[in-house]
């Protein structure tokens, strides 16, 4: 199930996986995981030992153009919710989030929501359109992905 927001600035999507909480959890939560399922194919690689644990957690992590991105830890409630707001090095979040929501069905079954919200992108200029780009469809990609990795691990 996708739907997107009002005026298109907060897009999300929703499937379930059959794999329990911990499991899927691990690997949003592990950085070093986000390329195995990123479905803006925009991630490169991220340095070990980054596991995020609270909010306020700061992970960075490589583009495929070998960019580095200091991901903001918003949100977290560990095996539930975790949001991050990326920015450049050293630079304030431009305001666009990422949040992952997982409910639990049974204990083997999870509903994941996956929520790109672009609502106080202030960088109009250079992001805006790649923010529009975010469609449902790379959403549900990114949580296609994540159920194959989760179901087959």
């Amino acid at each position: 199930m996708a739907s997107q927001g009002e005026v298109g600035r907060v897009v999300s999507a929703s499937r379930d996986i059959a794999a329990g909480t911990a499991r899927i959890f691990e690997l949003i939560a592990d950085p070093t995981q986000q390329p195995r399922w990123d479905g803006n194919d925009n991630l490169s690689r991220a340095p070990a030992g980054q596991r995020v644990h609270a909010v306020g957690d700061v992970f960075t992590i490589t583009t495929t153009k070998g960019n580095i991105r200091e991901n903001h830890v918003v949100e977290f409630v560990e095996g539930r919710r975790i949001a991050w707001v990326p920015a450049e090095p050293g630079q304030e979040p431009p305001g666009h989030l990422w949040r992952w929501e997982l409910q639990p069905i049974t204990s083997s079954r999870t509903r994941v929501t996956h929520t790109y919200d672009w609502t106080r992108l202030s960088d109009d200029d250079r992001r805006i359109p790649r923010a529009q780009a975010t469609t449902t469809e790379r959403l549900m990609a990114s949580l296609d992905r994540l159920a194959e990795l989760a179901q087959s691990e």
